[in-house]
């Protein structure tokens, strides 16, 4: 369910005094924050913000696109790890069969 409007959007108020310190550095600075809630505001646009994904602060370029949208929806917090079993071992195997073709061929 969407926030009420009559509360209007979440921003963590220790990330807009960052912002506010950093207004005339906007390119060069990479501004932390564990704020992953945080509704990404006009003000944003241009910054550069290292949102933590649980292991790391991954950097996000804040475009006009992103307003209205939560900054932790741009750093995922998980890695996909590709299927496992006897296909994929078959698809690697193929893989690897062409490769070596291909450097038999280039010589």
């Amino acid at each position: 369910m969407p926030r009420s409007l009559k509360k209007g959007p979440f921003v963590d108020p220790k990330l807009l005094k960052k912002i506010e310190k950093f207004k005339s550095e906007k390119d060069k600075v990479i501004i932390k924050t564990w704020s992953r809630d945080s509704t990404i505001t006009p003000e944003m646009v241009g910054f550069t913000f290292g949102v933590h994904n649980g292991k790391e602060h991954v950097p996000v370029k804040v475009t006009e696109e992103m307003v209205g949208h939560k900054l932790g929806e741009f750093a995922p917090t998980t890695k996909f790890f590709r299927h496992g079993g006897k296909m994929q071992r078959e698809l690697e195997a193929k893989a690897a069969q062409k490769e070596r073709e291909k450097m038999g061929q280039s010589k």
